[in-house]
């Protein structure tokens, strides 16, 4: 499911504009000063579409429609967008969106619904906001950029109250689907939500054709996101635009993995 939104998008007036200037880290890219900040202009938040264009559509082969270089759809308007800038070339290098809950009530919907049946979790959707869209770019991949990212995240939840993140962790299918296959295999048994939170995709992929039972380890996303506390929903679904499988993935701030907490998610995971 990709909607183009229409040609202009005025921007809501974000709740977060604080920026922050990152210290240099062992797993930072050395020569590289680091900022993470909200877009707040359209300008902005173009350049996060730019490089979601050229690691969804020039790496990953996703099948984008709209203008040429930037990924656009219809959420984008009603989302707020975290940016990690490198201070000394002024680009931006890596991104994450969110659809706070009263943006998804105006808009109607939540992008997770396009491939997956959530009515379990209707009950949290007040304070549930939805994430997605997260990249980095391919020069930037030491850790320090997503962990920047998380570590945002974490402070936007603090601060207004939110108590869940939903959001779609993709493995992409560039061998059939196999990889996706027994990854699901190898969590089902130890990674799953309490079946009263569970999801169901729409086009699931087919995972009792495709696992072969081959031992797999989660991707780092992946692996980050649950060693932090989160769970997969159920079965991941298909998503033929991206030809990736997609984990829907739940993270309640409660269930935070004290061990991990500060090492994914900074200060704000304490306060």
């Amino acid at each position: 499911m990709r909607e183009l939104p229409t040609p202009t998008l005025p921007l809501a007036e974000l709740p977060v504009d604080t920026r922050r200037r990152l210290p240099r880290s062992e797993d930072a890219v050395p020569q590289h000063n680091l900022s993470v900040a909200w877009a707040h202009s359209e300008e902005a938040l173009r350049e996060a579409q730019h490089l979601r264009y050229r690691v969804f559509a020039e790496e990953m082969g996703a099948q984008l429609s709209g203008p040429e270089g930037l990924d656009i759809d219809a959420f984008d308007k009603y989302c707020d967008h975290l940016l990690v800038r490198d201070l000394d070339t002024l680009k931006v290098v890596g991104t994450y969106r969110v659809l706070p809950p009263h943006r998804a009530a105006q808009i109607g919907r939540l992008y997770s619904e396009g491939e997956f049946d959530i009515s379990r979790l209707t009950h949290l959707r007040p304070k549930m906001v939805e994430v997605g869209r997260s990249c980095v770019h391919a020069n930037y991949r030491s850790g320090s950029v997503i962990m920047s990212l998380w570590g945002g995240l974490a402070a936007y939840m603090k601060k207004h109250g939110y108590e869940t993140m939903l959001g779609c962790a993709s493995v992409p299918m560039g061998d059939g689907g196999h990889y996706a296959a027994n990854l699901y295999q190898a969590l089902r048994d130890t990674s799953m939500t309490d079946p009263e939170y569970r999801a169901f995709p729409h086009t699931p992929l087919p995972v009792d054709e495709l696992h072969t039972g081959a031992s797999v380890s989660a991707p780092p996303l992946i692996k980050g996101y649950l060693r932090l506390g989160a769970k997969i929903c159920g079965a991941p679904a298909w998503d033929p635009h991206f030809n990736t499988a997609d984990f829907l993935t739940l993270f309640r701030l409660s269930d935070i993995n004290a061990r991990y907490a500060r090492h994914f998610m900074g200060d704000a995971a304490s306060r």
